[in-house]
């Protein structure tokens, strides 16, 4: 006894279903699109109220503008993405984030000839506050952070290598790679490392970190005691605590070099 095949009619009415059911399912889609977009005007027409009545804390307050910040990420909106437009003249953050990445510019290169472009984020924090004076506008970190990824889009090297639990912020072109970066992190503790330390910590070949070392050196981002008891060691001026607490001139640097 043959099996029955499905007739012509019974796949035209079961096609039909499907299309109905996919006419349907896009018509849902296209009403929640839209809903999710009233939700969104709503939230953003609220955002900029609140940004009117709040714009002298956002402005004045680190850790309010921290918040705020956090508030316009949720739907997508970047106050520091033009300096046009309503959040630039209602808040004047594009100002605020202009000046300070021109003040964080400042500070790199009047210490480039000591750390090589290398500076960790606490320190340039510490001294842009200084610069800026103590009736100035506060500056946290949070807002450091924003102005150097301003930076960083206009390709001029700027950018964060993270050590630590914080960052080292990079103000010269230098390429450097993750093995760089490895060895940084492992230099973080206190402020040099070895050949040894890096080939018994992360398990590499002497070849691989002595290529690793040399780079940084010639890239001005490591210091060469080769006087160091046992074997030379690599100083990182932006991590060595006792370097970050004074100024060192050129003369004094070159002395650090064989």
């Amino acid at each position: 006894m043959h099996r029955r095949g499905v007739g012509a009619g019974a796949i035209a009415k079961k096609k039909l279903a499907e299309a109905k059911y996919k006419e349907r399912g896009t018509v849902l889609a296209e009403d929640q699109i839209v809903q999710m977009s009233k939700q969104l005007e709503t939230f953003k027409s609220h955002l900029e109220e609140f940004a009117s009545k709040h714009k002298q804390e956002i402005r004045k307050n680190s850790q309010f503008r921290v918040q705020f910040q956090e508030m316009c990420a949720t739907i997508g909106v970047d106050p520091l993405a033009s300096g046009k437009g309503f959040w630039s003249e209602m808040l004047g953050v594009g100002d605020f984030y202009y000046e300070l990445g021109v003040q964080i510019i400042e500070v790199c290169l009047a210490l480039k000839h000591r750390n090589g472009g290398l500076i960790t984020l606490d320190e340039l924090h510490q001294r842009v506050l200084k610069g800026r004076g103590k009736y100035a506008q506060d500056v946290s970190q949070d807002d450091l952070v924003r102005a150097i990824k301003k930076l960083k889009v206009m390709g001029n090297g700027f950018g964060m290598i993270p050590v630590g639990g914080s960052y080292l912020v990079q103000s010269v072109p230098a390429e450097l790679n993750m093995d760089h970066t490895v060895v940084l992190q492992l230099a973080e503790k206190k402020g040099y490392v070895t050949v040894s330390e890096i080939k018994d910590s992360l398990k590499w070949e002497k070849e691989r970190a002595s290529h690793v070392l040399d780079h940084l050196l010639k890239e001005g981002l490591a210091w060469l005691d080769s006087q160091a008891a046992g074997e030379p060691q690599y100083w990182l001026p932006a991590l060595f605590s006792e370097l970050t607490s004074r100024d060192i001139t050129p003369e004094e640097a070159n002395q650090m070099t064989p």
